[in-house]
């Protein structure tokens, strides 16, 4: 029986509530949650914290962090729940993943002062937080993000700045990706680099990088190997489909794609499966899901970015 595949719209706001959407590779709605807003959280007086969007998926499930630090769940059915609990406070953020299989929870604890952040990184157990495992800390002005699983005996972990003063194109994002044995942390490959910055979102097939000409795009297996070279003319965001055949590249406010004849005219934030994609949205601008085979576009009822795909593994 084939996998039925859906995206994740992450609407952040400015109130007391933000909200998650999935959406299929139709443009249906067919679950969503509106959780509390977790508790801001800065660097000192000048500088702001480097933060991931709240969410995670696994195979089945998408998690969301709230204000109390509940980590809870929604599945495509409707149902929701919580699955647990992370630390958090007025100076304290956790990110997290959670497992394809649902079954372990990697969190990153940070601490943040003028200085940076002390970093806490851990796993333990989706359901009773047993199991639970110190990973590694590290105090200073760079943090890890877990970002998700390389099936399910491989963590990836993103190397990022700890906060920002003013931002920049090239600012906030992940600098390196880092797989590591979730028993021990112990790194198994680097992904990326200070010669090719990192640009996307990881999929299965890896994950993408822009020399610093930015005259090409690479796109990079999870050992760190180059496995296919494009050339793109200046930065351009740039998504790896999950099966890692084919690049959208977002230009001049439409998507173009190596490796598939097509342009569609909308700003593509990710992919919902090999022949989908999916265009985040505002007030202004509508969320879309676009098909790579017919060039066919249709309207999402919801707004927000992408924030991740079900089935969630890389």
């Amino acid at each position: 029986m084939p996998v039925a595949h859906y995206g994740v719209l992450v609407a952040l706001g400015v109130g007391d509530t933000y909200a998650v959407s999935l959406v299929d590779n139709t443009g249906k709605v067919v679950a969503s949650a509106t959780p509390s807003n977790p508790t801001p959280v800065t660097c000192g007086d000048s500088a702001a914290a480097v933060l991931p969007q709240p969410v995670s998926t696994s195979n089945t499930r998408v998690y969301f962090l709230d204000q109390q630090g509940n980590v809870n769940f929604l599945s495509p059915n409707g149902v929701t729940g919580v699955a647990t609990h992370v630390p958090t406070g007025a100076s304290i953020r956790s990110m997290f993943t959670v497992s394809p299989d649902d079954q372990r929870i990697a969190v990153v604890e940070n601490t943040y002062n003028a200085s940076g952040a002390t970093t806490v990184l851990y796993a333990e157990d989706l359901n009773g937080a047993t199991n639970h495992v110190k990973l590694f800390t590290q105090t200073g002005a760079f943090t890890l993000w877990p970002i998700g699983w390389h099936g399910t005996n491989n963590l990836v972990l993103a190397k990022v700045p700890s906060c920002t003063q003013g931002g920049g194109p090239t600012c906030c994002g992940p600098q390196e990706l880092h797989v590591v044995d979730p028993a021990t942390a112990g790194r198994r490959s680097t992904v990326g680099g200070s010669t090719c910055i990192l640009v996307g979102s990881a999929t299965p097939a890896g994950a993408l990088c822009e020399n610093s000409a930015f005259s090409q795009v690479h796109v990079l297996g999870w050992t760190g190997a180059t496995v296919q070279t494009y050339a793109i003319q200046g930065p351009t965001p740039a998504y790896l489909s999950p099966d890692g055949t084919t690049v959208a590249l977002v230009v001049d406010n439409a998507t173009t794609f190596a490796g598939a004849k097509q342009t569609l005219d909308m700003l593509t934030c990710g992919w919902i499966d090999d022949t989908h994609v999916l265009a985040g949205g505002d007030a202004q601008q509508q969320p879309r899901i676009g098909d790579v085979t017919t060039g066919n576009i249709v309207p999402v009822s919801a707004q927000g970015v992408c924030g991740g795909t079900i089935p969630g593994g890389l």
